[in-house]
């Protein structure tokens, strides 16, 4: 008998149900074999159904409680129903499902609580169609946080990171406007942001010692001063502070030269000043094998790191190797 038949399976949320992540699911369970983790799905169990009838995936769906799951698994993809509703058409993002999303998250959380699930690997949710109906978090990963503050209590501070055998990357500031960056960049957010990043890469990775790369903000690493200031006011006197508490730190570096092989090889995180800094190079180079993880929580998070992908959902064209690459990272971290 595997480990992975004794261990709580992992909980998976749908994701918008009008996106990619009802499709991905049931894909992701075509796709197991002996070595694959066990997962039961927050969703709509007659609307699963139907996207397998009509996308002629012969993936049965077994309506279950999350601690039965496991049990299903092998016969069929245990689905835990929602109480609001989720059935969405593919393709058609409505409000009206927002609370379905926020349901699906809430309650894979809630089953990694109780020891009905040993991880939460989550699709992907329309931020712009969560908003319209009301949501206040920035997005997934600060909702997460939350959760994670009334469930165990304590302060959380979540941290984004995709990973990928080629790129582990953190970005600093995250769902914000690039306008806002500069401002909203401190000496307190590098640095804590770095701590948490370093601990669990040794709690959960296995890293004894993790090598951490700092980008500079500006073009060249600020050039000196020449173009900006940010470097030596604020990113070079966190790294300092860092660097005396102990950690293997370095930066901040041009970001333009720190992305190719050889780079690479030096470090074994790399810490960016905003979003599309760290994200352009880490889905350049592993788009289908990177998987977002988020740091810094009382429990592991995956996820893809790609979006809902509403052109493409219910066209049986989307590929679940970025969900399969979350589901085996979240098993791997997880206790």
């Amino acid at each position: 008998m595997s480990d992975e038949s004794v261990r709580p399976p992992l909980a998976m949320t749908m994701g918008d149900p009008a996106g990619v992540g009802p499709e991905l699911a049931l894909r992701a369970w075509l796709a197991r074999d002996a070595a694959s983790p066990a997962f039961f799905v927050l969703a709509d169990p007659t609307a699963l159904t139907g996207l397998a009838r009509r996308l002629g995936l012969a993936a049965p769906i077994a309506e279950v409680a999350p601690g039965e799951a496991a049990a299903a698994f092998a016969r069929a993809l245990p689905v835990a129903p929602l109480a609001a509703r989720a059935d969405a058409k593919p393709g058609a993002p409505s409000p009206d499902f927002a609370a379905a999303t926020l349901e699906s998250i809430e309650r894979a959380v809630a089953s990694v609580k109780s020891g009905a699930a040993r991880a939460v690997v989550t699709n992907p949710i329309a931020k712009a169609t969560l908003y319209a109906a009301g949501f206040k978090f920035p997005g997934h990963t600060e909702f997460l946080g939350a959760l994670a503050e009334r469930k165990w209590g304590g302060k959380a501070q979540p941290v984004m990171m995709i990973w990928s055998p080629a790129l582990a990357v953190v970005p600093i500031t995250i769902h914000i406007a690039l306008k806002d960056a500069p401002r909203l960049l401190t000496r307190e957010l590098i640095v804590s942001t770095a701590r948490i990043v370093a601990a669990d890469m040794t709690r959960r990775f296995g890293v004894a010692r993790p090598r951490l790369a700092f980008a500079g903000l500006n073009p060249h690493a600020g050039e000196g001063g020449a173009m900006g200031r940010e470097e030596i006011e604020t990113i070079a006197p966190a790294i300092e502070t860092l660097r005396a508490e102990g950690l293997d730190v370095v930066g901040p570096l041009p970001a333009d030269t720190m992305f190719h092989a050889a780079a690479r090889a030096r470090y074994d995180v790399a810490l960016t000043m905003y979003h599309d800094q760290g994200l352009i190079p880490a889905k350049t180079l592993a788009f289908d094998s990177g998987v977002n993880v988020t740091l810094g929580l009382p429990f592991v998070r995956t996820s893809p790191d790609h979006g809902t992908a509403f052109d493409i959902a219910g066209k049986g064209v989307a590929s679940p190797a970025s969900l399969i690459a979350a589901l085996s990272l979240a098993a791997r971290l997880a206790p």
